[in-house]
């Protein structure tokens, strides 16, 4: 979906102005149902895009994502906008004077940035609320939570608001949204996407991809990576591990799932799996009581 919409753009078809102007309307008519969206700057966005489509119509090249519509995980800088971190602590923080690591580089590639999303305060629970902006709900079950950290992101992508959101995981805060929202992510390899000083939670936490589609991540990992899958360096060999810990088998229909993703992996791209116990990663560890530990003030 994301190459068809930056080639409309780049091609002129669409103008980056019109695809920003109709995120801006869907997130005034439906955000105030979900409350994902916790800041705008429409006036900015469009002037943005505006300027977008002049260069483009003097013939300068397009990015990859030319005029898409993002916006930005409230615990990362956006350029001139405050970064809360879901926290009273935060409520009257300065403007950013710089973008973060991925918005600088989604910007980069031609994007336009149009708000933040929510998160949980400082981006430490697998569901989104806090005591500044609220409770993010999934678009699907209004009743439910889009999960967390990352939710605010995925539950604007899921409602249509935006078609890109950015995304952090430290233990699940992309994958758990991604899951209760119908969506694909990932939590990119260490090191494969740079890391962001400002973010919580140290080496645990890399940003990575949500998507409509995989194809989606495929082009939004390339362009956070600033480089493309087939780069000659990267890995050749697949782990595959059932679990991060000893609980017994899977589930016979995950197992048939994991099976076929495997399959598909060494048929595909000539990767060769290579299945490990849950044993080989390390000591056996109860994953509820480490979380505790390690995220104990």
């Amino acid at each position: 979906m994301l190459r068809e919409l930056a080639e409309a753009v780049a091609t002129r078809r669409v103008g980056a102005r019109e695809l920003v102007a109709l995120a801006l309307e869907r997130i005034e008519r439906l955000d105030p149902g979900i409350g994902a969206v916790v800041a705008v700057r429409g006036d900015q966005a469009l002037e943005e895009a505006a300027a977008l489509d002049e260069r483009l119509a003097q013939g300068e090249p397009a990015g990859p994502l030319a005029g898409i519509p993002f916006l930005v995980k409230d615990i990362e800088d956006l350029r001139a906008a405050p970064t809360t971190h879901g926290s009273l602590l935060f409520r009257q923080a300065a403007r950013a004077r710089a973008d973060g690591v991925i918005p600088a580089r989604l910007r980069a590639a031609g994007a336009i940035p149009v708000g933040k999303a929510n998160t949980p305060e400082f981006a430490s629970e697998g569901f989104t609320a806090n005591r500044l902006f609220g409770a993010t709900r999934n678009p699907w079950a209004p009743e439910w939570s889009p999960g967390g950290s990352s939710g605010g992101s995925a539950a604007a992508m899921a409602t249509g608001m935006v078609p890109v959101a950015t995304a952090t995981d430290t233990g699940g805060s992309i994958r758990i949204p991604a899951a209760f929202c119908g969506l694909a992510g990932i939590k990119p390899t260490k090191g494969l996407v740079p890391f962001d000083d400002d973010l919580y939670w140290g080496d645990l936490t890399t940003a990575g991809p949500l998507g409509a589609t995989v194809d989606d991540l495929r082009l939004l990992l390339d362009v956070m990576a600033d480089r493309t899958l087939e780069d000659a360096s990267l890995p050749r060999r697949v782990i595959a591990v059932p679990r991060f810990v000893p609980a017994g088998p899977l589930p016979k229909g995950v197992e048939v799932a994991f099976a076929t993703a495997l399959g598909a992996i060494e048929r595909d791209l000539g990767f060769p799996v290579e299945p490990l116990e849950p044993e080989a990663l390390g000591v056996p560890a109860n994953p509820e009581a480490d979380w505790g530990r390690w995220t104990a003030p």
